[in-house]
């Protein structure tokens, strides 16, 4: 028996009609480093409809060909963010962060016909040029500047304002598109070997949005302000753009002013309410709202994901700035809200610590599962540790293979049976809260037993004169591998590695204690702004560190 319910379909279509009208007043608004310029919702919309007609009638995009944006967050973005995928093509948004040979790869694999680029970004776009397949045919350029790095390009640059010009400020979108086809395309950091492409679909975005704005999650509603510092060019800037536009939050985007003292001054002058960054965004903050006066006190929630909160950062906050972190998890391959830390209510503050330190709860479209070593699967028992597996709606099944090319599947990505290998080590309660220990390959197996760098590294960031600390696995003649502890020491500081060990002693197993110990001027940071560990590691072993052996 079947239901009786309409079948409509789920696309970005619908979200952008639905925000440009019944939210037309909500505003988007990008920082220029002094002010917010502000356009409306109906404003976006009528741009992102004559930027579906310049790209149709202009630079022949009729179809599902991929156009790629390298931009920073910014109203421009925006647009590209509902017109490309609402007119049915593929918006693929390009990582301004990656080495120029990867970015390179992926518009080749991916087969961009057009880029949209901020013109600040034209020296990054220049180098990558010569090594671009003839399929990318138009390059449009937003903002004024010079656009003599873009000499010799074969194909046509074009300007984007001048582009969309007095084109029709309405577009019959793509609302009965089949749900399941490919609305946007976005690539893994690529720590390791190629890139891979990661494509959502419409019904994907569509549901992901219901997550965002959900109670039980972000929650954000017509009445907040919503800072997505987490970048656009990375899985969606984690849903918050399209979800925006669905629930009429107002959205306000750093632009490319990402440093603590600019976006201090953004939060003081714009009061947005909930914001979103990983970690290092948000430690930065951090210090300089220790050491200056803002009035920060619009924001009752900050979202951190990416990589694990130390607890001591989400403590400083709420003690010293009254404002409160919450724990997300996710990847590209997630869309990526995969769990979100809301805690159970009846509970005093001390009582919700234990649940605010973990990574958060399942929401009902994300099932997950632990596996272990052998492949065994493991108890939801909070204690029994395994590689962490997904599946959902809005979860990768495959990668992109390629124009014209089949899905690809690695195993040591996806389970036969179709589930997400996420690398990721950790534990489940029974009531679903996910504890992340450590990445699969940055757990540290000591003599039979494995140590979790995140959590020393999260004790050693709660000490006051460490900035940052990053803990890796180093090899070890009696004991396979053993940690190799390196810190950043704010300015200064008086602590030595005796005491950091001292002060770690009084939070973890002896025996896990480094006996490794050095001291960077940074720890060194991936695109996305994780720990790269893997560049410690190669440091180490080419014996560019100063160790200390306690």
């Amino acid at each position: 028996m079947l239901s009786t319910m309409q079948d409509v379909p789920l696309t970005v279509a619908r979200i952008l009609t639905h925000g440009s009208t019944v939210h037309s007043g909500s505003t988007a608004a990008t920082w220029n480093g002094t002010a917010a310029d502000r356009r409306s919702y109906a404003e976006v919309g009528a741009r992102a409809a004559q930027l579906a007609h310049a790209l149709r009638d202009e630079l022949g995009v009729t179809g599902d060909q991929r156009v790629a944006t390298l931009m920073w967050n910014n109203t421009g973005h925006l647009e590209a963010y509902l017109a490309i995928p609402a007119m049915g093509a593929v918006l693929h948004t390009l990582n301004l962060r990656l080495p120029a040979h990867q970015l390179a790869y992926i518009i080749n694999h991916a087969a961009d016909q057009v880029i949209l680029v901020d013109s600040t970004l034209l020296p990054l776009l220049a180098p990558v040029l010569p090594h671009l397949a003839p399929t990318l045919r138009h390059i449009v350029v937003a903002g004024p500047g010079d656009r003599s790095p873009l000499d010799g390009f074969p194909g046509t640059v074009h300007g984007y304002e001048e582009l969309i010009a007095d084109r029709p400020t309405a577009y019959p979108w793509a609302a009965d598109l089949d749900e399941r086809t490919a609305a946007a395309l976005c690539y893994t950091s690529g720590t390791t070997g190629d890139p891979k492409g990661v494509v959502y679909s419409h019904r994907s975005i569509y549901l992901h949005c219901l997550q965002v704005i959900a109670a039980d999650s972000f929650g954000i509603t017509a009445r907040d302000t919503a800072l997505p510092v987490v970048p656009m060019f990375h899985v969606n800037a984690w849903g918050i753009p399209h979800a925006a536009f669905m629930s009429g939050t107002h959205l306000l985007l750093p632009d490319r002013f990402l440093q603590p003292e600019p976006l201090a001054r953004m939060i003081a002058a714009e009061r947005p309410t909930v914001g979103a960054a990983v970690p290092t965004i948000w430690a930065g903050l951090l210090d300089e709202l220790d050491h200056r006066p803002y009035d920060t006190s619009s924001l009752r929630m900050v979202v951190i994901g990416g990589s694990a909160c130390p607890p001591s950062l989400m403590r400083a906050f709420e003690e010293r700035h009254d404002i409160r972190v919450v724990h997300a998890w996710g990847m590209t391959e997630t869309s990526p809200l995969g769990s979100f830390g809301t805690v159970p209510g009846g509970l005093t503050p001390d009582q919700e610590w234990p649940y605010r330190i973990t990574q958060g709860r399942f929401p009902a479209s994300v099932e997950a599962r632990l596996t272990g070593p052998d492949g065994s699967r493991m108890e939801h028992d909070g204690a029994s540790a395994g590689e962490l597996e997904v599946r959902g709606p809005w979860i990768a099944g495959a990668y992109y293979g390629g124009a014209g090319q089949d899905p690809v599947r690695p195993d040591d990505k996806f389970s036969e049976d179709g589930w997400l290998r996420t690398g990721d080590v950790g534990t489940i309660t029974p009531d679903g809260y996910l504890t992340l220990t450590d990445r699969a390959k940055d757990v540290i197996k000591s003599g039979g037993e494995w140590i979790s760098s995140v959590e020393l590294e999260g004790f050693l960031m709660a000490h006051p004169d460490v900035v940052e600390a990053a803990v890796v696995a180093v090899p070890d003649e009696r004991w396979g591998e053993r940690p190799l502890a390196t810190v950043v020491l704010r300015e200064g500081a008086t602590a030595d590695f005796a005491e950091l060990r001292d002060f770690l002693g009084e939070h973890v197993a002896k025996w896990q204690l480094p006996e490794r110990w050095t001291l960077i001027p940074e720890v060194p940071k991936t695109s996305v702004g994780k720990f790269d560990k893997k560049v410690i590691r190669k440091r180490h072993a080419d014996g560019e560190l100063d160790v200390t052996t306690l």
